[in-house]
């Protein structure tokens, strides 16, 4: 329920704002992003001595970094230590940071692992690479800049000033992390080979977007000193988190528009992946109109063809019965 009550005598009040939490939100974001670029640069600089090429690859991680998009893991972080701190500090900056070049490393091997072309309305890290090389040559560079992004990530966690005791317990959360959403990328590759039941997705999920949101609350909430009870409930509202944002986002992918998206949709379709809303409409769709999904599974689909599988998917009830998961 919104609002404060009125048992303490005063009027009800509404409570802030959506446009006062935006105003807030962009306003760590911004903190956020001049953290990320100070480390980048310092980073780069340093990169352009041992050798240009790898310097111009820490620019294009910067680069790739900052490109408009939401800062949803750092902010989380941020947030949930003021809730629990009462402030903002230094130290809270330099962890999100790290968070953010945790995330991003993450998204560079996802962007190869899918063969996907665009993020955020740019070509991905080993699209870039590709140009005047091959395709193996930028899919090897992405793999070892994931890698980077994530040294880089565990190196700057552990020199935010927490002292070292809370920094381990941070790098157990971030090691952890990395574990399960790599996990959860290996099921979702096989997923592609099969038709799992949403049984199955829900495990696999359990790991994937859930395993950022679980790391970003539990960190916020570790540093500030929450209970253990408060960090049963921050890793339980993660999770749920997780699968909401998931959900969305393989959705976005089916129904949006390029303009939207930065990136074509149906890529989902394309790589045979098996998204909630799919599995859905592959179980409660009718034989015949289901040979479609199987046609166009491993391809890029056709705009008629999109069309035909969004409208299966809302007459199927398979729409419907996704949006019910993220109630």
């Amino acid at each position: 329920m919104s609002g404060f009550s009125d048992d303490d005598g005063l009027p009800p009040h509404p409570g802030p704002r959506a446009s006062d939490w935006r105003d807030e939100l962009k306003v760590y974001e911004g903190l956020i992003e001049e953290r990320v670029l100070s480390i980048m640069r310092e980073e780069s600089g340093k990169a352009s001595k041992y050798h240009p090429f790898i310097g111009r690859l820490y620019r294009d991680l910067e680069e790739f970094i900052l490109r408009r998009g939401r800062r949803l893991a750092s902010c989380s972080t941020l947030i949930t230590y003021k809730g629990f701190k009462g402030a903002v500090d230094e130290r809270i900056l330099s962890i999100c940071a790290g968070m953010e070049l945790y995330r991003h490393s993450i998204l560079v091997h996802d962007d190869l692992a899918d063969g996907d072309e665009l993020r955020r309305y740019a070509p991905t890290l080993h699209r870039i690479y590709a140009e005047g090389y091959d395709e193996a040559f930028g899919g090897n560079v992405a793999l070892f800049a994931g890698n980077i992004l994530y040294a880089l990530a565990v190196r700057v966690i552990g020199d935010s000033g927490f002292g070292s005791e809370a920094s381990l317990n941070v790098l157990r959360i971030i090691s952890k992390a990395f574990q399960d959403v790599n996990e959860s990328q290996i099921l979702d590759a096989l997923f592609e080979y099969g038709w799992p039941d949403p049984g199955e997705w829900y495990s696999m999920a359990s790991k994937r977007a859930a395993s950022l949101f679980k790391a970003a609350l539990l960190i916020g909430g570790t540093l500030a000193g929450a209970s253990p009870e408060d960090l049963d409930l921050l890793n339980l509202a993660a999770e749920h988190m997780g699968y909401c944002f998931d959900i969305q986002d393989d959705l976005i992918d089916t129904f949006t528009t390029e303009d939207q998206y930065g990136k074509a949709p149906g890529g989902d379709i394309a790589g045979r992946k098996k998204p909630l809303h799919i599995i859905y409409t592959g179980r409660m769709a009718e034989e015949p109109e289901r040979n479609l999904l199987d046609e166009v599974m491993g391809r890029r689909p056709s705009s008629r063809e999109l069309e035909e599988i969004r409208r299966l998917i809302v007459e199927s009830g398979a729409l419907e019965e996704t949006r019910r998961r993220l109630e």
